[in-house]
């Protein structure tokens, strides 16, 4: 389904308006790109964005690449007309349809059977075309276990932190930044209400944007609390952002590698030729049904992000 299981490190916003930024985008290395149909768009813009983003889907070259769409959300008049000519135009050449402020499961449902029915009489795979919920306000957040749930075609959970913060009245105009008069984290409850909602049901956890384009430490320093807490990825802005993003949300090879060895030797000490062993050392470290759970999380981002093992797990000898 979709873009599922796809590495999200690096999610890179792509207006629709700009055929020039839609071409350059193909050839950076973002792991998803997202072309805009919503705030980076003017209202009278939109009907052209529409056509250029069908034209770049059809012709261009988005291997290796997430391949997303952002439509306007359902309380404008754009909605239906975004998802109608986008997937008649280019449904085949799409992983999924991102919604943003997403209120109620009601919202995801609408996407949902809109996108079965185009697909039966387009005669595209049913529920090939997977959905990115974006939460951007307090009844969205208030409801979120209940959007992750709407439907199987979700496949991730966003945060959307500008207008999330015009929402509950906070007082900033630095979007994902830590507030200066606040001596904590003040998203730190609303990441995890989205990570928690994204793991009970099996979704990727998308952290949004910094719009300090240029501060590249900013960007890092805020991509590490999220990417701490256990999220996917993060919105990017600016090519730039990119890099710092891919890094940021892969493991280090030394993490990698320990986790690589821990898996090996569990499944070695666990089987016939290893005495069937529950718990064991492996060096230093005591390893147990609990450390390989969390070393398969720490090698499974690893090998998305196309990492390679630089040690290897050698059995003793009898």
């Amino acid at each position: 389904m979709g873009a599922a299981g796809h590495a999200r490190r690096s999610c890179l916003a792509v207006p629709g308006s700009n055929p020039k930024m839609l071409g350059k985008a193909q050839g950076l290395p973002a792991d998803q790109v997202f072309l805009d149909l919503e705030d980076a768009v003017a209202p009278l813009a939109k009907p052209g964005a529409r056509k250029n983003i069908v034209a770049a889907l059809r012709d261009g070259d988005w291997a290796g690449k997430a391949r997303v769409v952002r439509v306007n959300d359902l309380t404008t008049q754009w909605t239906y007309r975004d998802v109608l000519e986008i997937v008649e135009g280019a449904g085949e050449f799409l992983d999924a349809i991102m919604l943003p402020k997403v209120q109620e499961p009601a919202h995801v449902q609408w996407l949902d059977l809109t996108l079965t029915q185009l697909e039966k009489a387009l005669g595209l795979p049913v529920g090939g075309i997977g959905i990115e919920a974006q939460i951007e306000n307090a009844k969205g957040l208030v409801n979120v276990d209940a959007i992750a749930a709407a439907s199987p075609r979700v496949e991730t959970i966003i945060f959307g932190p500008a207008d999330f913060m015009a929402s509950i009245n906070m007082r900033s105009l630095a979007v994902g930044a830590l507030h200066p008069g606040y001596p904590g984290d003040p998203y730190h409850y609303i990441l995890m209400r989205i990570l928690m909602a994204a793991r009970t049901y099996d979704l990727q956890a998308i952290d949004g944007p910094y719009l300090q384009i240029r501060d590249i430490d900013g960007f890092r320093e805020v991509a590490k609390r999220s990417a701490a807490l256990g999220f996917d990825g993060k919105w990017v802005l600016h090519p730039d952002q990119i890099e710092a993003a891919n890094q940021v949300y892969s493991p280090d090879q030394g993490d990698y590698d320990h986790a690589e060895l821990i898996l090996d030797a569990y499944e070695y000490w666990t089987s016939e030729a290893g005495g069937k062993r529950g718990a064991v050392m492996l060096g230093d470290e005591m390893i147990d049904e609990a450390s390989r759970k969390m070393a398969l999380v720490i090698a499974a981002k690893g090998r998305a992000a196309g990492l390679s093992r630089t040690t290897t797990f050698t059995p003793p000898t009898a």
